[in-house]
């Protein structure tokens, strides 16, 4: 390792994040310091690709001190996950901002997630066919046998589970271990949880008023300190993303993205298309679509970058509470729901488009109606429970393929242009989840519409 080189490595990182910072005392808006950190990310990528081969041990030292940054940063956001979720939607139960609406605004945002989910699959069934997608067009190496195997193995572990089953698991039988993260179901578990409490303060509320009141305080107190944590680490979102831009530049195959360049293009042609219609919908919801873009855009760079729909989170419901004027307890929920229930990305577009890649490779004809259907059935029920952290599309690819009685293991051949589909789809699931919150409020008459086309309502 060259340790002159290294240090030229940092030093330049160091640098351009003083620019960063500089455009902060300047007070640039976020949403271009963000933009300016994006492009600052690729250029510097693609800079050190340049310089390094992809197994040089200095470049794999410099990402390991740029990690300190992006990885960081993506674990700050995931610390304050769980609190969060947790005391908002607590706190909008005592402040009465569900009221009698909470049936509905529940109803409402799970029929959202999962209905564009179903969109999603039809989406991503017509792109592969489309393009002409077929698993027998993939070479396939070493890694992609590795990963086929391990894939078959987790699948081994899960077909032990029912459906049933697997819904139970959504319930929190130990909250206290799904505030640690452990479970892929952990955030909906404390959904749940949360809203138990909520539903338990309402009942005390009625008949002891007083020591409701005091409950309300700490709630209010609490509420106050997490979301002040909230804004501190959201002030580092440009250096974060800058961080994790150059890593995933820097460390691409790019020659396994240009082999499997075909995918990757039929891939973001559906994300793009699910993107237009979550436009469509705010559209028909007498909501303008450029608005959206604009005020959505620093959280959707954020969940491109970071490829985390769990570390996305304070973000999705800053940016909806803020920028848009949801209600606090609409924006939890949409958000948290969002985690783990209808990610339009991971849980639709993409295992649709790999059930119909496979399904020619043991006899099956794909465009058959009986198939489409019983996939876009089985991907909308599957969305349940999809871990929002990198490698949750590889769950809803397994529950799938499995379901459909076809081979998991091919799934693995994918594996080098993963990280860079990966980018695109957390971006349309948390789009997605913005995108409920929104239409929920606006249908329930709780959007602020004042705040949503101010112009001026885009800094966090």
């Amino acid at each position: 390792m060259d340790s002159l080189a290294l240090l030229a490595n940092i030093a330049a990182f160091l640098i351009i994040a003083g620019i960063l910072f500089y455009m902060q005392k300047k007070h640039l808006s976020f949403s271009k310091r963000v933009f300016a950190a994006l492009g600052l990310g690729i250029v510097f990528g693609f800079a050190l690709q340049w310089l390094y081969s992809p197994g040089d041990e200095t470049l794999a030292q410099s990402i390991d001190w740029y990690n300190i940054v992006g990885i960081g940063y993506i674990k700050l956001l995931q610390m304050v996950v769980m609190p969060l979720v947790f005391v908002s939607i607590l706190s909008a139960f005592t402040k009465l901002k569900l009221g009698n609406n909470l049936g509905k605004i529940a109803a409402l945002i799970i029929g959202l997630l999962v209905g564009t989910t179903a969109i999603a699959a039809v989406v991503g069934i017509a792109a592969a066919q489309g393009f002409g997608l077929e698993a027998i067009q993939i070479e396939q190496g070493d890694a992609e046998a590795a990963r086929g195997l391990q894939l078959e193995e987790r699948s081994a572990a899960m077909e032990d589970q029912s459906y049933p089953q697997r819904i139970l698991e959504l319930l929190p039988a130990n909250p206290f271990l799904d505030f640690t993260g452990e479970r892929a179901t952990s955030t909906i578990a404390v959904v749940i949880f949360a809203a138990f409490l909520g539903v338990a303060y309402l009942g005390v509320y009625r008949k002891e008023q007083e020591t409701a009141e005091f409950f309300k305080k700490i709630i209010d107190a609490v509420y106050a300190v997490i979301m002040r944590v909230v804004k501190l680490v959201l002030r580092l979102t440009p250096y974060g993303v800058f961080a994790i831009m150059a890593k995933t530049v820097a460390t691409s195959d790019f020659d396994a993205i240009l082999k499997l360049g075909k995918f990757v293009a039929a891939s973001y042609a559906a994300l793009i298309v699910m993107l237009a219609i979550h436009l469509i919908l705010l559209t028909r919801a007498g909501l303008n679509p450029i608005t959206y873009l604009k005020k959505a855009f620093p959280v959707l760079t954020f969940a491109f970058t970071s490829r985390s729909s769990a570390g996305t989170l304070p973000l999705t419901i800053n940016a909806q509470t803020k920028h848009m004027g949801v209600s606090e307890g609409i924006a939890n929920f949409s958000g948290s729901f969002g985690l783990s229930i209808g990610q339009n990305g991971c849980a639709g577009v993409y295992p649709a488009m790999l059930a119909v890649m496979i399904a020619p490779t043991v006899g099956i004809n794909p465009m058959t109606p009986s198939f489409i259907f019983t996939l876009i059935v089985i991907v909308a029920i599957s969305s349940f429970g999809v871990a929002g952290v990198g490698g949750g599309a590889t769950f809803a690819a397994i529950l799938v393929l499995s379901a459909m009685d076809l081979p998991i293991a091919l799934a693995g051949l994918l594996i080098s242009i993963e990280p860079l589909i990966d980018m695109g789809r957390t971006a349309v699931n948390v789009s997605g989840a913005m995108t409920s919150g929104l239409i929920t409020s606006k249908v329930t008459k709780e959007l602020d519409t004042a705040v949503y086309d101010d112009p001026n309502a885009v800094e966090g």
